[in-house]
């Protein structure tokens, strides 16, 4: 694999470093240029304004935004909104909760006219590669894996605040982003599948940002090797790169998928135009992957399988020294022992979801385990079809089957082992996962209640293969297998049986399903003339995950509570910071009442500030991080924030363009630093931003600020740059639905 780190054209199928173009014109020859034009309202001021073709939301995420669109006057859904139920399908958790959001999911797409996929009918993203995708289209998700490039379709992956905008008929408003060429060659070998790509990828692009925030395009002669699950499970893993979006060419393989679904005019031929300017490029030789595993925690931590064996103790010894800084002594990892008699073993392997839960995965793991056994020890292997018509078809083909003979576990379409909702592991288990993350607790355990289990990612070659030697971890590529051709064919009856399609039949006489669970969301107040934050949290990790700022697993439940959910924010990192942050909130309350608040006024003193001061300065509380927002779109890890009366991050980089979104959706000001500026403070140290109001409205982007630690005052250069004059309106409003209320104008 090589980087390429500058700018390059493209003719002919070879990367150029000079061509007869203007880059800047040469790159609105890229595919994702030209979609992106094609979907933009106005894009010759460098920014994109964006409608959708489609979106689509899970039921973690669809009830916190039709509720936000709802109470900013949307009346029905102006485009194809897909609500489907494969994250909080299990009712295991809070009684009624689960089944509650989706009689309401129901409810509000009989009222405004939206789909509606039943639970284990299939997972967010299969439904949209089956249903959604058109070549040249573009969908919105509130899910950060909404990636269908390969398909023709540039997906994009945000909050649920931007889903709200497209519901407002908004826009989704974009800075002309960077391109990066991925270029493939060559042909995958026997045994390799679509996570060793990908896993390849993340390992050389993730931790030096290379494609951060950047659409990545997808072009050469490896392309045509690939069969079309290859390359979406290549291409959903993109989003652990910090990608913002994809994009691929399409040919006969695409033609054939559209015309096996039913829907051959959805397809068209796209290539990039004859010298196509791109920001860098990455080539791949597919015929040079090897077998990968990415080990805890997280899917850039990755390794050939051949590697990881030989240097088996070194690396499992990292992982349990990891551990133990992130959880402290409560957790005793024991990693190391698994690996005696010259090999590692597993406890457990899960196939699933949009990444591993596909037809070709599932047939060619079940070659593997053909006439074989996964043997009467510990070690169990579970398969999550990702939709029914892939389970069907399975069950047709006689592949179920002959899984189950082996001692495979057939589950239904649920996204649960990726975060955390479903095949748990038993304390220091180590499972072997073909799913999109292995972030900590991701796997369901409570390390603040002295749980640890681990999970390495693995393609469904190599944990069949695994699964084979009775969990000996095994690479693909390692053993002798025969292949049986399978054809694929697509039902739709499922859908058009069970299914609800109201698009363009919206019902405004139908009333919404409220279970008791489901809350409006709390008042958010505007921008104060002045800002007094307390830091409640201060995290110096190189990334903070969405999942240590919310985590996932059984807190899913409670995302259309947002007070109840707030109560678990950041409670696997920083358990204070939930008291702290109430406590800061209580006293802005008697502030707001005209109260005397001594903490306030004991920091006005310090400052020389006048009390009077008092009446026109918020108080709230503030995280500090140094990178926070990797993995999931969730809106949650700012609302959570805002429901406890957070005001602002201070961090010195944002991991991804949508936290950063969410942050200022939510009316959570987004403050940087300089490289330079190192953050030695500590909890219950004060940030005191004098004019901030004033600040935003005219675009001042270096705010000077002062930090109160004990009786000690220091300056401190704060930055707040490249927010458009959407974004400071929404800030100074307060928050997005405030935005709305206030009657601004919609796009």
């Amino acid at each position: 694999m090589k980087l390429i780190d500058h700018g390059v054209f493209y003719s002919g199928g070879r990367i150029l470093d000079t061509f007869a173009a203007e880059p800047k014109e040469a790159k609105n020859r890229t595919m994702a240029y030209q979609i992106m034009r094609d979907h933009s309202s106005n894009s010759e001021d460098g920014t994109f304004r964006i409608r959708f073709d489609a979106m689509v939301s899970h039921d973690i995420t669809y009830v916190g935004i039709i509720q936000t669109a709802r109470a900013s006057g949307m009346k029905e859904f102006p485009l194809p909104y897909a609500l489907t139920n494969c994250h909080n399908s299990l009712c295991a958790i809070g009684g009624t909760i689960n089944e509650d959001d989706h009689l309401f999911g129901l409810s509000a797409a009989k009222k405004y006219g939206g789909i509606f996929v039943p639970a284990h009918q299939a997972v967010i993203h299969q439904y949209a590669r089956e249903m959604l995708c058109g070549c040249g289209k573009m969908i919105l998700g509130s899910d950060s894996h909404t990636r269908y490039g390969c398909f023709g379709t540039m997906g994009f992956g945000e909050g649920g605040p931007e889903l709200v905008k497209q519901l407002l008929k908004n826009t989704y408003d974009l800075t002309d982003p960077e391109v990066i060429l991925v270029h493939l060659s060559g042909t995958p070998r026997k045994g390799i599948g679509p996570h060793d790509v990908a896993l390849a990828l993340i390992r050389e692009v993730f931790k030096n940002g290379f494609v951060k925030n950047k659409i990545l395009e997808f072009s050469g002669p490896g392309v045509a090797a690939l069969p079309i699950d290859f390359r979406a499970g290549i291409d959903v893993m993109t989003t652990e790169t910090a990608c913002l979006s994809s994009i691929w060419v399409t040919d006969e393989i695409t033609e054939a998928y559209y015309r096996n679904h039913g829907r051959a005019g959805d397809y068209k031929k796209l290539q990039p135009g004859d010298g196509a300017y791109y920001d860098g490029a990455i080539e791949i030789n597919l015929s040079e992957i090897e077998s990968m595993i990415a080990l805890p925690f997280h899917p850039s931590n990755a390794y050939t399988i051949h590697e990881f064996l030989e240097n088996a103790d070194e690396l499992l010894s990292e992982v349990e020294k990891d551990t133990i800084a992130q959880f402290g002594e409560k957790v005793h990892p024991d990693l190391r022992s698994k690996f005696h008699d010259g090999a590692f073993y597993a406890d457990q392997g899960v196939i699933a979801g949009c990444s591993g839960g596909m037809f070709d995965n599932i047939c060619e793991a079940a070659d593997i385990l053909e006439n074989g056994s996964i043997g009467t020890g510990h070690f169990g292997l579970s398969v999550y079809p990702s939709s029914t018509s892939i389970q069907k078809a399975l069950l047709e083909n006689g592949v179920s089957a002959r899984l189950l003979a082996d001692g495979a576990i057939m589950r239904s379409a649920f996204c649960g082992p990726c975060f955390g909702a479903g095949d748990v592991p038993a304390n220091n288990e180590f499972s072997i996962r073909h799913t999109t993350r292995n972030f900590p607790n991701r796997e369901g355990s409570k390390p603040d209640q002295g749980q640890i289990s681990f999970v390495a990612l693995m393609d469904a070659r190599s944990i069949a293969a695994t699964a084979a030697n009775g969990g000996k971890l095994t690479a693909a590529t390692d053993i002798d297998y025969e292949t049986e051709a399978q054809c694929y064919n697509f039902t739709r009856e499922m859908y058009e049986k069970r299914s609800y399609d109201g698009y363009g039949k919206a019902d405004p006489e139908t009333e919404l399903h409220f279970g008791p669970n489901i809350t409006d969301w709390p008042k958010f107040h505007p921008l104060a003339k002045n800002m007094l934050l307390k830091l409640a949290a201060v995290i110096h990790d190189p990334v903070t995950t969405t999942d240590e700022l919310i985590p996932s697993g059984e807190t899913s439940s409670y995302r259309s509570n947002p007070l109840k959910l707030s109560e678990f924010a950041l409670s696997r990192r920083v358990p204070e910071y939930v008291g702290r942050s109430k406590a800061i909130m209580a006293q802005e309350a008697e502030r707001r009442a005209g109260k005397e608040v001594e903490e306030i006024t004991k920091v006005l003193s310090l400052l020389g500030k006048d009390q009077s001061l008092s009446a026109s300065t918020e108080f709230g509380s503030a995280i500090f991080a140094e990178k926070p927002g990797d993995g999931s779109a969730r809106e949650q890890a700012a609302s959570c924030q805002r429901v406890l009366g957070g005001r602002a991050n201070i961090v010195h980089e944002y991991a991804t363009k949508r936290y950063r979104s969410n942050c200022i959706n939510w009316g959570i000001l987004p403050f940087t630093l300089s490289k330079e500026t190192s953050f030695d403070y500590e909890p219950g140290d004060y940030v005191f931003i004098p004019d901030i109001r004033t600040a935003i409205e005219t675009g001042v982007s270096e705010i000077p600020a002062s930090v109160i630690s004990g009786n000690k005052v220091q300056p401190i250069t704060l930055y707040c740059e490249n927010l458009s004059d959407k974004e400071k309106q929404i800030i100074l409003n307060g928050c997005l639905m405030n935005y709305y209320a206030a009657g601004m104008k919609k796009d």
